[in-house]
Parts: structure tokens; C-alpha cells; sequence
């Protein structure tokens, strides 16, 4: 190599495909593992984003998440040092989050061949490169599911229940709006790669519950193709944990994750052609932390039960079922004045002083709203149903591990003025947007889903409040003071 080139940042990238080889899979889109290796003659790293749900999930989401093992990731690592002389601990893998059903990917041993072939290619192809950072933004696409309820309590937007009243309904919750971009140049100016991290949730690709990489990959196959000259983009996952996309409970339209991905994409090309790129030094600090497991699930559970066993009660004195309801219910929206009969019988009973229609009107106003307020209390117990089951789940996790603590791996990657925290954990909006605000670097960006899985981290003000990501949470609240002070000490260490 030319002795001027030696100390210049040089990076490479190469992807392989990980998709299921179950022939009787319905596959929409392939899924990919993409690696970008950089070097600038002092440190090395590797960057690999994976499509699938989680890394290393399979044995505390009790089967739900199968596709990555625990062996995975200290496997890969181990191969990656041992066969590259890259640092274990220099190694990030983030999962993009997709959600189809059932099994996504290949099988273990061939994830971890084919992520290695991929990060072992990048190597090997090395070549000088300038480095930008910079910020792109879109706030069309995404909603923070998690509703704040007038009562002070919250609320998250599932398929497994229903939603809650308009009317108790007080305000949502924040996103995180910023596209964090990582632009890679050849010498030559052409570009060679794009790293771009944004916090999304996707969950379900089409109604056919096909395997797919989602819109994330729809909006690298726009990267991708407006830049050309093979230019690859990796997603990486952000702090999408309480977020989701606008349409995801929409029953009026198809799914269709084509409009969400070509929206990202596009947004993310818009910033992208505004950032310069120029010389660049890589900083990686890499710590693991101890974070306590909640014990509070008893006390939890007996909350609910006496929420379920008030809103059975309520349920006494109903008079309607559904097929009466229904008609009287249209009837009396239809024509609020005059709902039992036409306007002129009303004005006779009047005249002769009889009140009899007026009468029935309150009587049957009365069974309406009764039934109503049944139908909310069903759509309540649901979720308390739900939410009982999954604390006595999580319950039991902790239990078994017999550990009062959770182990949690957190890199700081500094690449020129892109600046990366990860973590294990389903992120929420509010603690990524501190972690944002405290840091010292402009570029500040949260890669969740790394490097492991630990199910939701929610802010400690949050678990009284019942949103499903307290509830699918393993740690106890003092995690976020825990978490968010070793991510400004790595923050500061970065520099």
C-alpha cells in the first residue's frame, strides 16, 4: 500500500443473504446482513446491520424471537478476531427490528458463515475513503404508539387489543424525528456506502404475513439506486421501541410498505446531498454494565386484578345484547330528536299531553350508553387479560435466571463527527432524546437493538402509567439512571 495512503481512513462493504432456505417460506423480499469495515491505520471496526427481529433473543423471549442465537454474536466475534485480527469488542451488530411471523432466517451455523463471508469481503476490499456526517429528517411516517390517556395513565397502540376511547385520549408521545447519516466517499468523490439510523418499528410487511425486510429495505433499494456507482446503504436501527408507523392500525387501506420505505428513503437522500466528507479518525469504547431486574411484578399483577375484578362488576344490570343494541344504537345516532318515531307523533303526544315517546327515549338512551360503557370495559379487560399474562411471563423469566442483574454490553463509536451509543434494549423515544440532548457532539445517535436483546427499557417515570412497553420489561426503573450515566461517561471518553 502507498505509504501516503496508510494513515488515510479505508473502508469496505459487501452484504450476503440470510433469508430462510425453507422452500415452503412465502418470501416477499430477501433479508440481508451487511457489514462496513473501517480502518484509519490505528483502529478497526465493523459495522453489521441484520435483517431480523433481534440479536440473540431466542432463549429470554422464551421462543418468540428464534431467528439469532446467544451463540451468535460472541461466535461471530470470536471468528472475526481470531481470522481478521479485528478486535472482538470493535464489532456492533444491529438488528433492523422487521417483524413477520415465523422464521425469518437460515440456519445457525450458515448466519453466522454468511455474516462473517460478508464482513471478511469488506475487508478484503479496503480502499481509501472521505467521511461526512449529518442530519436528515422525517416526521410524516411515524407515531409514538404509546397513547397519554386524560387519567394520567398510558395507553399502547396494539393488534392484541383495542384502542382506547377518542375521549379518554389526551395527547401522544414524542419521536424522534432525525435521520442520522454516516456518508462514505471514495477518493474519487463517488460515493461507496451510507450508514443511515432512524427509530421505526416495523411489524408487519403485508397481509399475507410474508417474510420481508420491510420498508427499511425498501428505502435502501432508493439509496441505493439513485446513487448508484454500487453504493450500498445499511439501516441502522435507532430507538424505535414506544414507535411505529402512521398507517400500522389502519383497517381502511392495505398494508403496503412501498409509500413508508420510498418516504425514508428519499428524506434520507435529501440531507445526504448537503453533507461534505473529508478525512477522518475512528474512536470505539466498549463497556458492559450491570442492569437490575425489576421485582415488582406481584405487586404489578394484583393492580390489574383489581382493575379486572371492577370492571366485571360494572358489566351487572345490562339489559340489550348485540343484536338489539345495534339497530337502537343507529336509530337513535340517526335522528337524535325524534329516534322512536317520526317527528309528527311526537308533536301529538304533545298536544294531548302525553309524554310516553319521551319517556321510552330516556329509557332506551339509558340501555344504550349502559351497553356502551360494557363494550369499554370489554375492550379494557382485553388488555388487562394480556397485560396479566405477559407480566406473570416476564415474571418468570427473571425468576429463572436467578441473577438480580441483566448484563448490558454499550459501544460509543466516533467515526470523524458521527457519534454512536448502543444498546440491547427496546429503546423509548424519551431516553434516546436525553441522551441526545446531554451529548457533547453534534452528530449524536442512538443504535438500539445492538449487540443483544433485553426486551423494552422504558423511562422510570413511565411505570406507573401501564403502557405495554413497561409491562414487556425485564428491568427495574432505576435502569435509566444506570444506563444514561454510562452513556455520557462513554460520551465524554469518545473524544
Amino acid at each position: 500500500m502507498d505509504n501516503s495512503l496508510s494513515n488515510m481512513l479505508r473502508a469496505g462493504v459487501a452484504k450476503s443473504d440470510i433469508t430462510t432456505d425453507d422452500k415452503n417460506a412465502l418470501i416477499r423480499d430477501p433479508l440481508f446482513t451487511k457489514a462496513l469495515v473501517v480502518d484509519d491505520g490505528n483502529t478497526q471496526l465493523v459495522i453489521i446491520t441484520m435483517d431480523t427481529t433481534a440479536i440473540g433473543a431466542r432463549k429470554i423471549s422464551c421462543g418468540l424471537l428464534p431467528d439469532v442465537s446467544e451463540e451468535f454474536l460472541p461466535t461471530l466475534r470470536n471468528k472475526i478476531e481470531n481470522e481478521l485480527n479485528i478486535p472482538r469488542k470493535n464489532v456492533l451488530v444491529n438488528a433492523s427490528h422487521t417483524h413477520p411471523p415465523g422464521r425469518l432466517l437460515c440456519d445457525d451455523n450458515q448466519q453466522i458463515e454468511r455474516t462473517f463471508d460478508a464482513v471478511r469481503r469488506a475487508y478484503e476490499n479496503l480502499q481509501p475513503v472521505k467521511v461526512g456526517a449529518g442530519k436528515g429528517y422525517e416526521d410524516r411516517i411515524t407515531i409514538n404508539r404509546t397513547l397519554r390517556l386524560k387519567n394520567g395513565k398510558h395507553w399502547t397502540i396494539r393488534h392484541s387489543n383495542p384502542s382506547p376511547a377518542d375521549d379518554e385520549v389526551a395527547d401522544v408521545g414524542p419521536i424522534d424525528p432525525e435521520i442520522g447519516i454516516l456518508r462514505i466517499d471514495r477518493l474519487d468523490g463517488k460515493p461507496l456506502a451510507v450508514i443511515y439510523n432512524f427509530a421505526c418499528h416495523p411489524l408487519f410487511g403485508d397481509a399475507k404475513g410474508s417474510i420481508t425486510a420491510n420498508f427499511p429495505a425498501i428505502a435502501s433499494k432508493v439509496i441505493e439506486e439513485n446513487l448508484g456507482d454500487d453504493a450500498m446503504a445499511l439501516f441502522l436501527q435507532g430507538a424505535g421501541g414506544d414507535v411505529i408507523d402512521i398507517y400500522f392500525k389502519d383497517f381502511e387501506r392495505p398494508r403496503n410498505i412501498e409509500p413508508i420505505g420510498i418516504t425514508l428513503g428519499l428524506s434520507t437522500l435529501q440531507a445526504l446531498r448537503n453533507i461534505r466528507t473529508a478525512d477522518a479518525k475512528i474512536n470505539v469504547i466498549t463497556e458492559t454494565i450491570e442492569l437490575p431486574r425489576r421485582t415488582d411484578f406481584p405487586e404489578r399483577i394484583k393492580e390489574l386484578e383489581a382493575e379486572q375484578s371492577a370492571l366485571l362488576e360494572s358489566l351487572k344490570g345490562t339489559s340489550l345484547n348485540f343484536k338489539t343494541f345495534l339497530p337502537l344504537y343507529l336509530k337513535y345516532k340517526l335522528q337524535p330528536d325524534y329516534p322512536a318515531n317520526y317527528s309528527y307523533r311526537y308533536l301529538q303526544e304533545n298536544k294531548i299531553g302525553s309524554d310516553e315517546l319521551n319517556m321510552m327515549d330516556s329509557f332506551v338512551a339509558k340501555q344504550i350508553d349502559k351497553y356502551i360503557e360494557n363494550i369499554r370495559a370489554m375492550e379494557k379487560l382485553a388488555r388487562i387479560q394480556d397485560k396479566i399474562a405477559t407480566l406473570e411471563k416476564h415474571q418468570r423469566i427473571n425468576a429463572e435466571s436467578a441473577s438480580p442483574t441483566i448484563s448490558a454490553e454499550i459501544m460509543g463509536i466516533k467515526i470523524g463527527d458521527f457519534v454512536l451509543i448502543s444498546s440491547p434494549a427496546e429503546m423509548l423515544t424519551e431516553v434516546a432524546l436525553n441522551i441526545k440532548r446531554t451529548s457533547p457532539y453534534e452528530y449524536t445517535f442512538i443504535s438500539a437493538f445492538s449487540n443483544g436483546y433485553i426486551h423494552y427499557s422504558p423511562p422510570a417515570d413511565y411505570y406507573d402509567k401501564g403502557g405495554y412497553e413497561v409491562t414487556e420489561c425485564l428491568l427495574a426503573p432505576n435502569w435509566q439512571e444506570i444506563y444514561e450515566q454510562k452513556a455520557a461517561e462513554i460520551l465524554r471518553k469518545l473524544s
